[in-house]
């Protein structure tokens, strides 16, 4: 592994535009951090939460929640709400660590692994990112345009709206600016709380079902991908990267770990929220033997309408519209993150246009052309969709690795490496990860061994 070079008593340290606007947020939170009292504990949270929540609620993004409620419609509730619920545990403990590292190193994932693995590495890590990003980005937009259409909004329409809001929240040029911004679209993926409620669940039975965790009635291919489908909604490599890119770029440092576990805790919490929400509102068609065989937002929310009537549909449409612009805004940025770090070319949300071209060039170019390819007449949307939180399963092992040597990597760590017990947590997210790909690997070989197996 090559070591991180420490700059030297004779370089010369060149203070840019993002060094200076990232002081000035430093300066806020020295300013909060120097006082005593919950107000001040207040503020300081204020001022350092972001990162965390917007990864959680960015990961519940156009793919995700159609495979949740896609899940809630077939299978109802009892197996798969505490199976979400895990799912969640396991990010909380993978975006923990980047978390730590970002903090300890004040560089990016990307760039962390071209310093310590290698060029190649580096280069392998942005690529695969670029792909995974870039597959997921064209969900997001089906998100979108299928959400939107449930308003009669023609597809470039919708499209175009979800390109100019991307632009806007770019247009600050400011890290906390933008944070902000994507922050308070980010809240409005709870809306499937009350589309929930709309539904009057059976609490009881909810509850029954989130503590004795009811087995599956049988298991077959199709089960399979659903569970992996499940995973790739809440663990994805894209993940690792925007964590740990956007606490550099907030410039959050080791005082600040605590603040950033509590972030993604809430994150996670806020998110596990409205997962659990949208299975329980597609329940009801399960419940009711009804099936929406076209697994987009449109379809879901004109099967639910004669249950929660126009108003919770139009929420349900328009959370999934929130859920897929969060996430386009968010994953695009992760790719222009991951370019600059492997190429060294300025890359922060602190930079003007100007000065970073290339960073900005990166993040609007995935997301046009991937905006584009939606618009392609006769594209299998359900098939797209599905697929992506397959591949993001299948694609995490590998990144978990890369992940789990540097945060045990003691030279760039310090004091900051993993205790055995995170160890112990991080190696069984692994394993999970690994064995769910290896299911779906022995489905595609063996098509009719599960079914054999379910007693069908």
């Amino acid at each position: 592994m090559k070591p991180v070079v420490p700059q030297t008593e004779t370089e010369v340290v060149i203070i840019t535009h993002e060094d200076v606007d990232r002081a000035h947020d430093r300066v806020r939170v020295s300013a909060a951090r120097s006082h005593r009292g919950f107000s001040s504990k207040a503020r300081l949270l204020w001022l350092l939460v972001g990162p965390g929540v917007l990864v959680m609620l960015g990961e519940n993004d156009g793919p995700s929640m159609l495979s949740y409620a896609a899940t809630g419609a077939k299978f109802g509730i009892g197996f798969f709400l505490p199976f979400v619920a895990v799912t969640f545990c396991m990010a909380i403990v993978v975006q923990e660590m980047t978390v730590r590292l970002g903090a300890a190193t004040h560089r990016g994932h990307a760039e962390l692994i071209f310093e310590r693995f290698g060029p190649f590495w580096g280069w392998f890590s942005m690529i695969d990112l670029g792909i995974g990003n870039f597959l997921t980005l064209i969900t997001e937009f089906i998100a979108i345009r299928a959400g939107l259409g449930f308003f009669g909004i023609r597809p470039w329409i919708a499209i175009l709206v979800a390109l100019v809001i991307l632009y806007a929240a770019l247009m600050s040029h400011r890290y906390w600016t933008w944070e902000r911004i994507t922050l308070a679209a980010a809240i409005f993926n709870l809306i499937f709380i009350p589309v929930a409620l709309m539904t009057h669940p059976h609490w009881p039975t909810v509850g029954h079902s989130l503590i004795t965790w009811t087995p599956l009635p049988g298991f077959d291919n199709q089960t399979i991908v659903f569970i992996l489908s499940n995973i790739g909604a809440t663990v994805t490599p894209w993940m690792l990267f925007f964590q740990q890119s956007a606490t550099v770029d907030k410039g959050m440092t080791t005082k600040d770990i605590r603040f950033g576990r509590i972030d993604t805790v809430l994150g996670a919490t806020l998110a596990t929220a409205a997962a659990i929400a949208t299975i329980l509102a597609t329940a009801p068609l399960f419940a009711h033997r009804m099936t929406a065989d076209n697994f987009q937002a449109a379809e879901f929310a004109q099967a639910l309408q004669p249950i929660i009537g126009r108003f919770g549909a139009s929420l349900f449409a328009l959370g999934m519209v929130e859920a897929g612009i969060v996430a386009a805004i968010t994953i695009s940025t992760s790719s222009a993150y991951a370019f600059g770090e492997v190429t060294h070319k300025p890359h922060s949300l602190n930079l003007p246009m100007g000065e970073g071209k290339s960073f900005y060039a990166v993040l609007t170019l995935c997301a046009v052309a991937a905006a584009a390819i939606v618009l392609i007449p006769g594209l299998p949307l359900v098939y797209v969709v599905l697929v992506v939180n397959v591949v993001a399963v299948l694609a995490m092992p590998p990144a978990l690795v890369f992940l789990f040597m540097l945060v045990n990597d003691k030279e760039i760590m310090g004091d900051l490496v993993s205790p055995l017990w995170a160890n112990i947590l991080a190696t069984a997210v692994v394993f999970i990860l690994t064995a769910a790909g290896i299911l779906f690997g022995i489905s595609i070989i063996a098509p009719n061994l599960f079914t054999a197996l379910g007693g069908k």
